[in-house]
């Protein structure tokens, strides 16, 4: 596709997506990220899971949104290695994104991977980026 999006064009598409994300949920897993969000989980293993608040995301900004401070899970459901997240709406089953888990590296940022069932998740960071194209 040659059609690439000026920066006012990515913020606005950025806004729009993560606008639906509004107290809607963070789901962690371990292993092998799903080959998009259209794509059922596996294998994979649910960590954590967590809500964004009433206004998930401040405004974008070069096509590149930064959410807002989440509640942490107070309770992990399960011990594994944090690779990738799923954003879905508030109903909890449709799908917007997935990205990747890192600590300090990720497009959801945790202190540390590692998780351990009954353990605190806290994110301590999280950005939506907008493709250009």
């Amino acid at each position: 596709m040659a059609m690439k999006l000026s920066n006012t064009a990515r913020s606005a598409a950025a806004d729009a997506v993560v606008d639906l994300a509004d107290n809607g949920y963070v789901r962690i897993y371990d292993g092998t990220q799903a080959a998009d969000p259209n794509t059922a989980v596996g294998a994979q293993v649910l960590l954590a899971e967590l809500r964004f608040n009433a206004t998930a995301f401040g405004a974008a900004s070069n096509g590149v949104a930064t959410a807002n401070a989440f509640t942490g899970d107070a309770s992990a459901n399960a011990t594994g290695t944090a690779t990738w997240f799923r954003a879905l709406k508030s109903d909890g089953s449709t799908v917007l994104w997935d990205g990747t888990v890192g600590a300090g590296s990720g497009d959801l940022n945790l202190n540390s991977v590692s998780i351990v069932a009954g353990g605190s998740v806290d994110i301590s960071s999280m950005t939506y980026t907008q493709p250009q194209n």
